[in-house]
């Protein structure tokens, strides 16, 4: 994983820019609070026709209507900023929806704080706070970013923090810090979903070899805490243990980055990873990758990739961990004089889930691979017109589970958005 904060939270939010919903690009000025705070409230109208909306092998379409207000609050002093976005979303289906839900709604908020003693790339300290929290219906969960595929209601909450300092011109160093919770509404469904948390510490220590190149190292510790482990079993013929509902893992990274480019920006690391199951009920070992990188092509074009690597609880299955390999490329395209904006990403998303419980022979693999291309067009300084298309397909290597997880999903929108 990357533990560089302050570096992941600024491709992340990059990427969003290229890879999220074309409705959510700002243009307008905004309101205009003294000299620094700017605020620039929004809504949007949207419909969606879903082939999909129950998410399996059992199609059922509907055209859902969205009422999309939100805002954007920014504040910029000379050492230090901060940004906080909310939005809220109500929807409602034209035929009914599915399993008697005719409407639903979805809501989050995102906190973002940066402090640098110094201008970039001299001696100094850097600080990177983040906080978000969301929450996500199950039908609306094909737009993470990360092309993850929940099928759940679910609650999100994630805390970051980030303390880089550098040394001289060529030595730098941070330390960091995590917490990532995830919690599933299983009410009125006939499957269990797990939720988890976690907790991470990290470190990392770079040396600029050159103007381009920079050699870095890093570790870091992830604890965890599942809702699937307490009360399994494990062990042959009634010897063994219970599964405690604490995991653990340590990874340790090496590789290079950007030092100073002036249109490629970029991290490759790859190490080694341990994951200690439930207490000990099941180990795992494996290479531990981390990649992000953003292109400026040229006035109107930008690029972007992100690729990760991590051990965590299952979601999905009873006593069992899981690895995760997630890929996302995406591209975005300036036209008509800057009026309209183009964008397009691919996610692939692999779930390797490892039984401590029921043996290898229960083990397999899910794919997710997600499509999203959106186009906005900007009509004057308070209007723009917005659509978007997303296609995802969903299968595993397993027999027993092909009529839960092995299906696709199209979505097409259409709307409008007016900003202040």
């Amino acid at each position: 994983m990357n533990i560089n904060i302050k570096h992941s939270v600024a491709i992340a939010v990059a990427f969003a820019a290229v890879a999220a919903q074309a409705e959510m690009m700002d243009r307008p000025v905004g309101i205009k609070i003294g000299e620094r705070l700017t605020l620039k409230p929004y809504i949007a109208f949207s419909a969606t026709y879903d082939s999909n909306i129950a998410c399996s092998r059992n199609r059922e379409e509907d055209v859902i209507w969205t009422v999309n207000p939100g805002f954007t609050l920014d504040y910029l002093a000379e050492s230090w900023y901060l940004n906080l976005t909310g939005n809220y979303a109500y929807n409602g289906y034209m035929r009914g929806g599915h399993a008697n839900q005719n409407s639903y709604h979805n809501y989050g908020e995102t906190l973002l704080f940066g402090w640098d003693s110094a201008p970039k790339n001299e001696r100094g300290w850097s600080l990177m706070l983040s906080q978000s929290f969301t929450l996500m219906n199950a039908l609306d969960d094909i737009t993470l970013s990360d092309g993850s595929s929940y099928g759940r209601d679910s609650k999100e909450f994630r805390l970051a923090a980030g303390l880089e300092h550098r040394f001289t011109e060529k030595i730098h160093a941070d330390v960091n810090a995590g917490y990532y919770w995830l919690d599933y509404d299983n009410s009125n469904q006939r499957d269990t979903l797990y939720g988890w948390s976690r907790w991470t510490v990290g470190g990392e220590v770079g040396f600029a070899a050159s103007k381009w190149l920079d050699l870095l190292v890093s570790a870091n510790y992830h604890g965890y805490r599942q809702d699937n482990a307490s009360n399994s079993y494990y062990g042959r013929m009634g010897y063994g243990n219970w599964l405690s509902d604490s995991s653990e893992s340590w990874s340790l990274m090496a590789g290079f980055g950007s030092f100073a480019t002036e249109r490629i920006t970029y991290r490759l690391l790859a190490g080694w990873s341990h994951f200690e199951y439930g207490g000990g009920g099941h180990s795992s070992d494996g290479m531990t990758y981390s990649v992000s990188g953003n292109w400026h092509i040229g006035e109107t074009w930008n690029m972007m990739v992100l690729a990760t690597s991590q051990y965590q609880p299952s979601e999905r299955s009873y006593g069992s961990s899981q690895r995760t390999d997630s890929l996302s490329w995406g591209i975005a395209k300036s036209l008509v004089r800057g009026k309209m904006n183009a964008t397009f990403d691919v996610c692939y998303r692999r779930e390797g889930h490892e039984y401590s419980t029921l043996g290898s022979s229960q083990e397999y693999n899910l794919d997710i691979l997600t499509f999203r291309l959106g186009l906005n067009y900007t009509l004057n300084r308070y209007l723009a017109l917005f659509c978007r298309g997303e296609y995802r397909r969903t299968f595993d290597d397993g027999d027993n589970r092909s009529s839960s997880y092995d299906y696709d999903r199209f979505r097409a929108s259409l709307g409008f958005r007016l900003t202040y």
